[in-house]
């Protein structure tokens, strides 16, 4: 019951619970405000499966954990399992119905086409066909199809004339053609005939019509090849009396008993059978509707859910249909199909009398038929074949044996008895080849009695009964008897049987000693070997099979286990007596390491591999008897050899070696030094060829590892070995290129040596600077030739050194001139000058400067020792500095600073040398010189430096500045980064002391509007005492921004004068009234100016202040109407109504405003200037006259309220107005006139009024 499972009542219904195979159950709930679907397992019902999904229709696929879910127009599919979506889709048109057709298409029904849509690929729904006309308006229950997708249906049902109508279409995919039919449920089948080949395709429809109830069963498309038509079938459905609006729902086919379950609306089952369409069975199998059903696959039944929320599931009872059939329902052919068709219990008396009664009756064949469709196997006995076995075979046809064996064979597999008998006959006739074709197509039931039958005809063909029959013995004989050997191992390793292995394998080795080797790689090739590896070797020994020996043991050791290191010494020992180069391979290969490595190795020797027996040999005395045969050893693999061996016996075999011939083994000896000299130690190696004073085999041996080493006691050999073996080139090579040799060493082994060449003394000497011993040694020993040598071909650049050198030991100053002649222009002056000025001997070289100066040399240190020989020698030091231009100023600076602070001076000028400078200025207080260079300069960085706080020069060096260096200079630009850099480094005092002498001084720089500007800005930040008397005496200033920048500094009466001074007035007079705040001083200035702009600020002010009078003088002064409703509300506050009629008689010269008239006639009816008013009036005017009139009835003012009624003609008001005024007769002439003008009786208000003031 889905309601235990917790399934709403509610939602168990068509819309909302699908069931598309018998394995899940699908159903669409709201839990609260979610929408869920319910997931039911049918193998674990008791564990739904509820997800939160919002869908308008689900559907499980009918074999795995896939949905299908539809929301709108949108189809998606989701793996439950994967969590993924598989494909998703939009369709143009809505999908009414849909559902899964196979495991991997689902049908789209919409309300004018039927799509399939696939699962595989990207495929997007395709068209099958389009909905006929006859279900328009159908409600869609159901869609089929055949088992290929070859028919296609689709039902649907809708209300008419009070009774249910089903509507069907059916679609053939082949011709694209449609049918309707009249149908409420239906179902394709597939059905095999009795005497068919090929199942056909059975359509069986059931509906109900205003006739009665029908089923329907019938073949569609054309009958298979050999098949014989399907005969309709078309029967009656029983509906009982109490169910009279009763009809079919839904149809199922149970395949394996070829029966129809037919259910109906109100819960009746119909069982049919399919072949004949005999009704077998009715009965209500549920009060509820069934609504929805599917194939249930376990029981070839039905299973379904009904409107309760019951699962149901109906189904044949196999035990007792038959007996149904026959005893029931009297109908015992039914029941012999039902156990034919189904081989069910039930009918084995009917089939042995029906075989009885044809066997009698000499119809053989039919009786073999019955004997072979007879269920459970009841009459395929030995008795059934000895009776076929006694009749005799007619000529010229077969024997009714074997036609009894022919309709076995083509209904299934013949069983063991039958099978021999069978066999039997075909091979004494020699028919060879059906055997092979009934075991292929496993018609036949092997067993070791056919097997030995066959054996004797064919043994591969019993092997293969053997094999079938699972008899391991028999199977392994064969495969020996066959060559198969190696299945044997296979064979027995799958059926668990142990055969005698060796024995088998002398009986293959006497066969074939190549299929022998594969059977005991066979054997062995298991993690626990079938048999024992030494055993195998014996056999393979027995039969001197040394080549298959190896080539099984190769394969067998391959693993190299300890423990079979016996096994690796007997393979080697028998391949280095009978086989020495396969030995050589597998030694080289190195595959085995546990052999008996001393044995091998005496083996080897005598066999003649040498290097073999070397390579196991591990006593010295061994190694040292075999080492000494190079000429039979290879060179490179000796070298390598080598490695291999400890320090004491590498050095041991290496003096034997020399000590056997020096000179056939010195080159190897070489080789094996160079290789392994880390590990031997190249001492060692040095002493070895030294203790045979081999000074070549020294050379060649530090030659190779020379040029990687960095050990000087190597370097220095090297060059001792090549000076001794006169490799003079190699010992310059190495003295130029080398850095890890000793040089204080090798200078003194090369001053040793007393070479007839003394190049690499020399440049031993160069590299490590030793050029002063050099001078001294080759001029002591007569070998002046090499200084020159020396400065001129090895290194030019060292004469400075040489020079020094010659100096020290007294050398003559022409050969000192001379040498540096030779070699001019290649070395560096500055270290020359170096030189020859700590020896305080500097003018020696004032002539080759002099000259190298006229010649155009303008390098810098040939002009620096010139100027300082100038300035020794106080030859015109002063111009030379100023007119020189290649000196370099920084050097020629420091030369002076002790001597002469001001030629220091000169030189720092000259090459802006700026730190420098400043600091000799500084220290020698020349502050005057220091501030025009400051300012000529023009550099801000250098300002801000020298203007630091931390500068303890700087008040002096200001003072020069302002006195002196500013007032020569006429240059703009070096004003203004002075000033600049004066501002920069916040110094507003000092900087009004410059400004002042620059722009009060009458200088050119005295009208220049930025420095007026900039000494009144400076002077508000920092001294406001000064500021008035500057805006006075200074004209070129920006007097706004100026006065404004005062203003907001609070200096008030400075920027009130700037604005007078520059005729400002307007905002002159707002500093007065806003910031100073004397009203009486702003009516003075107001006074003086007489500007409308001023007045009006005035009268602003004054207005804000109460005083309305002057405030409406001052507007009319200014000329200003701007502010009249300012003036108006302040005038009728204070009543200054005379003066608010001026005001407003000048505003409206300016403009006609209604409101400024409105004002105008009423503050005249205030002043009592009614025929002014009365002027107003009857002129042309904007202002509201009733509005006025009101105001002056409200006041009391009648005379003018009178005027201004009789204006608008406001009759009414009037005669109020004249009631008050005591003239009686008027108003009531004014209420007459009111009353004939608009042609109505008198106002009762008028009159009230008039009467009320008579009294």
């Amino acid at each position: 019951l889905l309601q235990n499972l917790g399934i709403n009542p509610a939602n168990i219904g068509f819309s909302t619970l699908t069931m598309e195979s018998d394995k899940f159950i699908c159903v669409r709930e709201k839990v609260g405000e979610q929408a869920q679907v319910v997931i039911i397992d049918m193998s674990d019902p008791m564990a739904p499966i509820r997800r939160p999904i919002s869908a308008e229709s689900a559907i499980m696929n009918p074999a795995s954990k896939v949905i299908a879910l539809k929301a709108g127009k949108t189809l998606q599919i989701f793996n439950i399992e994967m969590k993924s979506k598989m494909k998703s889709h939009t369709m143009a048109e809505e999908v009414i119905f849909w559902k899964w057709v196979s495991v991997n298409t689902v049908a789209l029904v919409t309300e004018t086409t039927v799509y399939h849509w696939s699962m595989e690929g990207d495929s997007q729904p395709v068209k099958m066909f389009d909905r006929h006309a006859s279900l328009a308006g159908c409600q869609m229950i159901h869609y089929r199809t055949d088992e290929y997708q070859k028919w296609l249906l689709l039902i649907g049902i809708s209300a008419q004339q009070n009774r249910v109508v089903g509507a069907m279409q059916l679609y053939s995919v082949d011709r694209k053609v449609s049918q309707p039919i009249e149908g409420h449920a239906a179902a394709f089948a597939e059905f095999k005939s009795e005497g068919n080949a090929k199942p056909a395709t059975l359509f069986c429809f059931a509906v109900r019509s205003p006739a009665g109830g029908k089923l329907h069963i019938i073949e569609v498309g054309q009958p298979a090849a050999g098949n014989q038509p399907f005969v309709k079938k078309a029967v009656d459905v029983f509906f009982p009396p109490e169910a009279q609006t009763d009809f079919p729902v839904a149809m199922q086919i149970g395949a394996k008993h070829g029966v129809i379950y037919l259910i109906t609306k109100y819960g009746y089952l119909h069982l049919y059978d399919l072949e004949s369409g005999v009704c077998i069975y009715v009965n209500r199998v549920s009060a509820d509707t069934i609504f929805v059903t599917a194939p249930h696959e376990p029981t070839s039944g039905i299973i379904g859910v009904n409107k309760k929320g019951q699962v149901l599931s109906i189904c044949v009872e196999e035990d007792n249909v038959v007996n149904y059939a026959t005893n029931v329902l009297q109908n015992p052919d039914l029941g012999l199909r039902l156990a034919i068709r189904s081989n069910l219990a039930g009918a084995e008396e009917l089939f042995v009398r029906k075989f009885s009664t044809l066997f009698a009756q000499g119809s053989y064949a039919e009786a073999a038929k019955v004997a072979a469709s007879a269920p459970k196997g009841v009459l395929r006995t030995s008795d059934t074949v000895r009776k076929f076995q006694s009749i005799p075979a007619q000529p010229g046809q077969a024997s009714p044996l074997l036609q009894y064996f022919g309709i076995l064979l083509d209904q299934g597999q013949l069983n063991k008895l039958e099978s021999l008998e069978l066999c039997r006959p075909v091979l004494q006739q020699g028919r060879k080849q059906l055997l092979e074709k009934w075991l292929k197509e496993d018609k036949l039931e092997c067993s070791e009695e056919l097997g030995d039958l066959v054996k004797t005809a064919d043994p591969t063909l019993a092997l293969s009964v053997y094999l079938r029959a699972n008899v391991p013995s028999k199977v392994i004989q064969c495969f020996a008897e066959t060559g198969q050997f190696q299945k044997i191992v296979l064979y027995a390793k799958k059926v668990g049987c142990v055969p005698d292995w060796i024995f088998l394998l002398r009986s293959v080795m006497r066969v074939s000693p190549d299929q022998g080797l594969q059977f005991s790689q066979m054997l062995v090739r298991e993690e626990e070997p079938l048999a024992n590896t030494d055993q195998i070797v014996d056999v393979f020994m027995e039969n001197s099979l040394i080549q298959q020996c190896t080539s099984f043991l190769l394969d067998a050791l391959k693993n190299n286990l300890p423990a079979e290191g016996h096994l690796q010494t007997r393979l080697l020992e028998m391949n280095l007596i009978h086989a020495p180069q396969v030995a050589d391979a597998i030694l080289g290969n190195q595959m085995f390491t546990h052999y008996d490595r001393a044995h091998i190795a005496q083996l080897c020797e005598k066999a003649g591999l040498l290097q073999r027996a070397l390579e196991h040999y591990t006593d010295l005395y061994d190694i040292k008897r075999a080492v000494v045969h190079t000429h039979l050893l290879n060179p490179e693999w000796l070298v390598s050899f080598f490695g291999s061996l400890s320090v004491e016996d590498s050095l041991a075999c290496l003096h034997a070696l020399l000590s056997a011939s020096i000179r056939q083994n010195l080159q190897l000896c070489v080789q094996v030094a160079s290789k392994y000299h880390e590990q031997l130690g190249t001492q060692s190696l040095v002493e070895l060829f030294e203790s045979f004073k081999s000074y070549e085999g020294l050379f060649y041996f530090l030659g190779s590892i020379v040029n990687f080493s960095q050990d000087p006691d190597v370097h220095l050999k090297y060059i001792q070995a090549a000076c001794k073996t006169g490799q003079i080139k190699e010992v310059e090579r190495i003295c130029r290129e080398s850095n890890c040799y000793n040089p204080e060493r090798v200078k003194n082994f090369l001053k040793e040596a007393k070479l007839t060449d003394q190049l690499p003394l020399i440049i031993v000497c160069d590299r490590f600077d030793f050029v002063h011993d050099l001078v001294l040694y080759l001029y002591r020993n007569n070998l002046q030739k090499y200084i020159e040598i020396y400065v001129q071909k090895v290194n030019p650049s060292r004469i400075p050194a040489v020079v020094g050198g010659l100096l020290d030991v007294d050398c003559s100053e022409e050969v000192i001139k001379n040498l540096i002649m030779v070699v001019r222009g290649q070395f560096s002056t500055d270290e020359l000058v170096a030189e020859v000025e700590k020896r305080n001997r500097l003018k020696l070289l004032l002539p080759w400067l002099e000259s190298r100066s006229h010649e155009g040399c303008e390098e810098p240190a040939t002009h620096n020792a010139l100027a300082k020989i100038y300035i020794d020698s106080n030859s015109s030091p002063e111009r030379f500095l100023r007119e020189n231009a290649c000196y370099d100023s920084r050097v020629v600076g420091r030369y002076c600073e002790k001597r002469d602070p001001h030629l220091a001076f000169v030189a720092y000028e000259r090459g802006q040398c700026d730190l420098e400078l400043i600091k000799v200025c500084n220290e020698n207080s020349l502050f005057k010189s220091e501030a025009r260079y400051l300012v000529r300069r023009k550099d801000p960085e250098l300002w801000a430096h020298v203007l630091e706080e931390t500068n303890p020069a700087r008040r002096q060096l200001i003072d020069q500045v302002v006195q002196t260096a500013l007032s020569e200079t006429q240059d703009p630009e070096e004003v203004s980064v002075t000033v600049k850099a004066f501002m920069t480094a916040d110094l507003p005092n000092e900087l009004i002391e410059l400004l002042e002498k620059i722009v009060l001084d009458n200088s050119v720089f005295s009208e220049h509007r930025n420095l007026q500007n900039l000494l009144i800005l400076t002077a508000i930040k920092a001294d406001r005492t000064r500021v008035m008397d500057y805006i006075s005496r200074l004209d070129n200033y920006d007097a706004p921004d100026i006065a404004n920048i005062a203003v907001s500094s609070a200096l008030y009466e400075e920027a009130f004068a700037i604005f007078r001074k520059f005729d400002v007035n307007a905002s002159a007079i707002q500093v007065l009234i806003e910031h100073i705040g004397n009203l009486d001083r702003a009516y003075e200035f107001a006074e003086r100016c007489n500007e409308p702009a001023v007045w009006s600020q005035l009268a602003r002010a004054q207005l804000q202040k109460d005083l309305v009078k002057e405030a409406i003088d001052s507007y009319i002064r200014a000329d200003d109407p701007s502010s009249y409703l300012e003036v108006v509300q302040a005038a009728s506050r204070s009543n200054n109504w005379e003066d608010l009629v001026k005001f407003l008689q000048m505003a409206r010269k300016k403009g006609r405003e209604s409101y400024i008239e409105t004002e105008l006639i009423f503050a005249l009816a205030k002043t009592g200037r009614l025929s002014e008013l009365e002027d107003c009036i009857n002129g042309p005017n904007n202002a509201h006259i009733q509005q006025v009139g009101d105001r002056c009835y409200e006041e009391g003012m009648y005379e003018a309220a009178k005027l201004l009624y009789s204006s608008v003609s406001n009759f009414a008001r009037l005669a109020s107005t004249l009631v008050h005024l005591g003239e009686y007769q008027a108003a009531v002439d004014s209420v007459l006139c009111m009353c004939g003008w608009a042609g109505v009786p008198p106002c009762t208000a008028v009159w009230s009024s008039h009467c009320h003031s008579r009294g």
